[in-house]
């Protein structure tokens, strides 16, 4: 088969705008494989088979069978790479507040914003020969900050040559998770105090003990945006988790369904740790936040494949910013 003959080297990874991943699909596509037994394994993973590498499992492989070769040796970041990248999924929280996630190749981004009024968001009739309403898009002032989060692998190549792969998968995951909670953190910050462009979120007046009035302000106070998703901070998720309305079959049956709290409004309920005590945001996260990111998961491949694991570098770099401030609203 084609891949039993690639070289592979070091230098196929690092190149501007393709992972080791695409690389490799472009040297030895999957589709070529429908209807063979190869079907349903990418091109990595058929790099995996070539060399007899089992990655999980009760009889996986231990770390060493990645240098049984040069050519194998090759492999062993994107092993690192996507061990660490299922474990950022596995915590995934971002997606379901992002509208969209922006990728570039240099650390210098300007990002656009609109803020509509609710006059504009009317669309009223126009009457002939009379001028459009607008949708003023500008570019905003100040860049996006992007903050990179990650942990340096400190372990010998000899401690853990004989360690098997699966169980060196687990603590690669938890590296994975982290860099996801920190850049939950980073989005939320930015919700609430701005992305550097003098827009911090606008707080909800609401008197009295937390109950479900104030989830019914929170979505008024968003009109005309959508209320599709709550933030809250672990004291209110127990007290909103308490209420009498979240006894509704509807919020019961889609937990049992789809493992997703929602509320009787409609929003996806999420805890998030690093909110305040008593806070709670609610956004449109159709249109209220965009992540920047210069990479998604990177990795100081030459070290790893020559086994200096000692001081390897595992990181993602990534900011937020907004684009129609007004699609997010708090309550403190």
């Amino acid at each position: 088969m084609a891949f039993d003959n690639l070289r592979l080297e070091k230098g196929m990874y690092g190149r501007s705008g393709r992972s080791f991943s695409e690389l490799l699909e472009e040297l030895d596509p999957t589709p070529g494989y429908r209807g063979t037994e190869w079907a349903g394994l990418d091109a990595y993973q058929r790099q995996l088979k070539r060399f007899d590498i089992r990655v999980s499992g009760p009889a996986s492989d231990p770390v060493e069978k990645f240098f049984q070769s040069s050519d194998a040796a090759v492999l062993f970041p994107e092993y690192v790479a996507r061990a660490v990248r299922a474990g950022k999924e596995e915590q995934d929280v971002l997606s379901k507040i992002i509208a969209t996630k922006t990728m570039i190749d240099t650390p210098d981004y300007r990002t656009i914003s609109s803020v509509p009024s609710e006059e504009d968001l009317a669309l009223k009739r126009v009457a002939q020969g009379a001028s459009i309403p607008e949708t003023v898009i500008r570019t905003q002032k100040n860049l996006v900050t992007l903050h990179k989060r990650g942990r340096m692998l400190v372990a010998s190549y000899e401690a853990i040559r004989h360690q098997r792969l699966d169980l060196f998968t687990v603590t690669l995951r938890q590296i994975g998770a982290a860099i996801a909670k920190s850049q939950l953190a980073d989005a939320i910050e930015v919700l609430t105090e701005g992305d550097g462009n003098g827009n911090p979120i606008e707080k909800v007046t609401v008197t009295g003990d937390f109950g479900y009035s104030h989830l019914v302000a929170l979505w008024s106070a968003l009109a005309p945006y959508e209320l599709r998703t709550i933030l809250a901070a672990p004291d209110v998720m127990a007290d909103i988790l308490s209420m009498s309305e979240m006894r509704h079959p509807m919020c019961g049956a889609g937990f049992e369904q789809t493992g997703q709290l929602i509320t009787p409004l409609g929003a996806q309920l999420i805890q998030a740790r690093s909110l305040g005590e008593g806070e709670l945001i609610g956004l449109d996260s159709s249109c209220a936040l965009e992540m920047v990111c210069t990479d998604d998961i990177s990795i100081e491949y030459d070290k790893l494949i020559d086994r200096q694991l000692e001081r390897a570098a595992i990181t993602a770099t990534a900011g937020f910013a907004k684009i129609f401030p007004d699609a997010a609203r708090m309550i403190a």
